[in-house]
Order: C-alpha cells, then sequence, then structure tokens
C-alpha cells in the first residue's frame, strides 16, 4: 500500500501543470486576432534548464512594410485584486523576469503586459504608473473588454 502511494506521489510531482488562465485570456486572444495577429503559442512556453514558466500568449503577425515578421509575446493582467497597487507590483515583477528570459531564448519577440482600459485608466492615470511608462519599463497592450478590441499600444 505505501509503494502505490508512493509512486502516485512521485508521478503527480512530474506532472508539468499549467497555470490558470486569467480571466480576460479569451478576450485578449480574440482581440488580437480581430487586430491581425495569428496566435502561436497558447500559452508561450520558456523552458530555462529545468524550470517552465509560462507567457499567457505567443503571436505574430506578417509585416508588409520591412517584409518581415513581428513577433510578440503578452502576458494578461485582470487587476482585480483587493489594491491595484499590489497587482501592479506583481505584474512589474512578472513582466521584468520574463523579459529578460525572453530576451535570453527568443530576443525577436517582444513582451506586452496586456490590460484592461479600466486597470489603465485607473493605476497608469496616477504618477506610479506614468512613472513606469515615462521610464519604459513596461509595454502595454490596453484592451477593452466588452468589444474585445485592442484600444492602445504602448511601447
Amino acid at each position: 500500500m505505501i509503494d502505490k502511494v508512493v509512486k502516485r506521489a512521485n508521478l503527480k510531482s512530474k506532472i508539468k501543470r499549467m497555470p490558470a488562465k486569467d480571466i480576460y485570456h479569451d478576450t485578449v486572444k480574440n482581440a488580437l486576432i480581430k487586430d491581425g495577429w495569428t496566435i502561436t503559442h497558447d500559452p508561450l512556453r520558456l523552458s530555462i534548464d529545468d524550470k517552465n514558466l509560462f507567457i499567457d500568449l505567443g503571436a505574430e503577425r506578417i509585416i508588409a512594410a520591412i517584409k518581415g515578421e513581428q513577433k510578440i509575446a503578452v502576458e494578461i493582467k485582470s487587476f482585480v485584486g483587493r489594491s491595484e497597487v499590489d497587482d501592479l507590483e506583481n505584474a512589474v515583477g512578472q513582466f521584468v523576469l520574463y523579459q529578460d528570459l525572453l530576451e535570453e531564448e527568443e530576443p525577436e519577440r517582444e513582451l506586452f503586459l496586456a490590460i484592461r482600459r479600466k486597470a489603465f485608466d485607473g493605476i497608469f492615470s496616477h504618477r506610479i504608473g506614468d512613472i513606469l511608462l515615462r521610464k519604459k519599463r513596461i509595454n502595454l497592450l490596453v484592451f477593452d473588454e466588452k468589444d474585445e478590441e485592442i484600444v492602445q499600444w504602448i511601447s
């Protein structure tokens, strides 16, 4: 009996669990498709040594003017926690980690943090958000959750 429990525990520890999708995952995915992007990864997996990280979406589109492809990675954040400052701290920390890893593993891919217009009009209308944007700490994709449309790209 103990052997079965140990084997089951070992098997569970080997299974790579996918993180839960953000509540706006499908909304952002649909908005990107409407904007002409092709979703290439859902999620985009980064493997560093024996560690796996998952960015919500990978996408690309053909750019006729430069005759090439533009590749992006999109991390979606809902900003529905008790504190928008806490949400921002967590989102920026995750963005910095993913950005550094992407620069090493997929340097042609640009990372964007996808947030609702309401979140943008909230925390990013204050000085704290303005400082982040002025210092170019993060790239934003602002979306309208009702119309499933991208309303602004900030990079």
